[in-house]
Protein backbone atom coordinates (compact mmCIF):
# COMPACT_ATOMS: atom_id res chain seq x y z
CA UNK A 1 0.00 0.00 0.00
CA UNK A 2 1.35 3.63 -0.58
CA UNK A 3 1.01 6.30 1.21
CA UNK A 4 1.10 9.62 -1.10
CA UNK A 5 0.99 12.89 0.00
CA UNK A 6 1.44 16.21 -2.80
CA UNK A 7 2.59 19.32 -1.95
CA UNK A 8 2.40 22.46 -3.93
CA UNK A 9 4.93 25.41 -3.07
CA UNK A 10 5.56 28.55 -4.66
CA UNK A 11 2.90 28.59 -7.51
CA UNK A 12 3.18 31.27 -9.69
CA UNK A 13 1.45 32.61 -13.28
CA UNK A 14 3.71 33.68 -15.78
CA UNK A 15 2.58 36.17 -17.90
CA UNK A 16 4.68 35.67 -20.63
CA UNK A 17 4.33 31.67 -21.45
CA UNK A 18 0.54 32.23 -20.17
CA UNK A 19 1.09 29.37 -17.50
CA UNK A 20 0.71 28.65 -14.38
CA UNK A 21 4.39 27.10 -12.37
CA UNK A 22 4.86 25.59 -8.95
CA UNK A 23 7.56 23.13 -7.29
CA UNK A 24 5.74 20.19 -6.44
CA UNK A 25 7.05 17.84 -4.26
CA UNK A 26 5.30 14.29 -4.21
CA UNK A 27 5.73 11.91 -0.65
CA UNK A 28 5.31 8.00 -1.22
CA UNK A 29 5.78 5.46 1.31
CA UNK A 30 8.45 7.84 3.35
CA UNK A 31 10.52 8.94 -0.34
CA UNK A 32 10.02 12.63 -1.28
CA UNK A 33 10.64 13.93 -4.92
CA UNK A 34 10.63 17.44 -6.17
CA UNK A 35 9.57 18.22 -9.89
CA UNK A 36 8.79 21.37 -11.68
CA UNK A 37 5.59 21.67 -13.18
CA UNK A 38 3.75 24.15 -15.37
CA UNK A 39 0.41 23.60 -16.83
CA UNK A 40 -0.82 26.15 -19.79
CA UNK A 41 -3.62 28.15 -18.74
CA UNK A 42 -5.18 31.41 -19.05
CA UNK A 43 -4.76 34.00 -16.15
CA UNK A 44 -8.35 33.50 -15.08
CA UNK A 45 -8.88 29.88 -14.25
CA UNK A 46 -9.25 29.13 -10.56
CA UNK A 47 -6.30 28.36 -8.32
CA UNK A 48 -8.36 24.82 -7.83
CA UNK A 49 -8.40 24.16 -11.21
CA UNK A 50 -4.97 25.51 -11.67
CA UNK A 51 -3.56 23.39 -8.44
CA UNK A 52 -5.40 20.25 -9.55
CA UNK A 53 -3.78 20.63 -13.24
CA UNK A 54 -0.37 20.76 -11.31
CA UNK A 55 -1.02 18.21 -8.82
CA UNK A 56 -2.11 15.84 -11.67
CA UNK A 57 0.93 16.27 -13.62
CA UNK A 58 3.51 15.88 -10.88
CA UNK A 59 1.80 12.50 -10.02
CA UNK A 60 1.71 11.23 -13.43
CA UNK A 61 5.79 11.81 -13.71
CA UNK A 62 6.26 10.23 -10.70
CA UNK A 63 4.07 7.40 -11.51
CA UNK A 64 5.21 6.74 -14.79
CA UNK A 65 9.37 7.53 -13.26
CA UNK A 66 10.13 10.59 -15.77
CA UNK A 67 10.99 13.82 -16.60
CA UNK A 68 13.21 16.21 -14.25
CA UNK A 69 12.79 15.61 -10.53
CA UNK A 70 15.13 15.93 -7.06
CA UNK A 71 15.80 13.79 -4.62
CA UNK A 72 17.52 14.05 -1.65
CA UNK A 73 18.45 10.65 -0.18
CA UNK A 74 18.72 10.39 3.57
CA UNK A 75 21.78 8.68 4.91
CA UNK A 76 23.46 8.60 8.32
CA UNK A 77 26.86 9.78 8.64
CA UNK A 78 29.79 7.66 8.89
CA UNK A 79 31.39 7.65 12.07
CA UNK A 80 35.07 8.47 11.66
CA UNK A 81 37.83 6.67 14.40
CA UNK A 82 39.26 10.26 14.32
CA UNK A 83 41.53 12.01 13.21
CA UNK A 84 45.00 10.63 12.05
CA UNK A 85 48.49 12.57 13.68
CA UNK A 86 49.93 14.26 10.83
CA UNK A 87 53.84 14.29 11.04
CA UNK A 88 54.98 17.15 8.64
CA UNK A 89 58.49 15.54 8.53
CA UNK A 90 57.27 12.33 7.07
CA UNK A 91 54.86 14.71 4.51
CA UNK A 92 57.81 16.85 3.39
CA UNK A 93 60.47 12.84 3.03
CA UNK A 94 57.56 11.73 0.59
CA UNK A 95 57.15 14.99 -1.62
CA UNK A 96 61.73 15.75 -1.72
CA UNK A 97 64.95 13.89 -0.52
CA UNK A 98 65.94 15.48 2.12
CA UNK A 99 69.24 15.30 3.40
CA UNK A 100 70.16 11.91 5.87
CA UNK A 101 67.16 10.59 4.32
CA UNK A 102 68.27 6.89 3.16
CA UNK A 103 65.57 7.11 0.10
CA UNK A 104 67.62 9.61 -1.48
Amino acid sequence: MQNTSIQLSDVIYNPAEQTFEALVTVTRDGKSRKYPCAISAPITMSFEQAAKGLRTQAERRDDRGTGMYSERVRRAAKQRAGRPSFDPRRWLESLIALPGNRAA
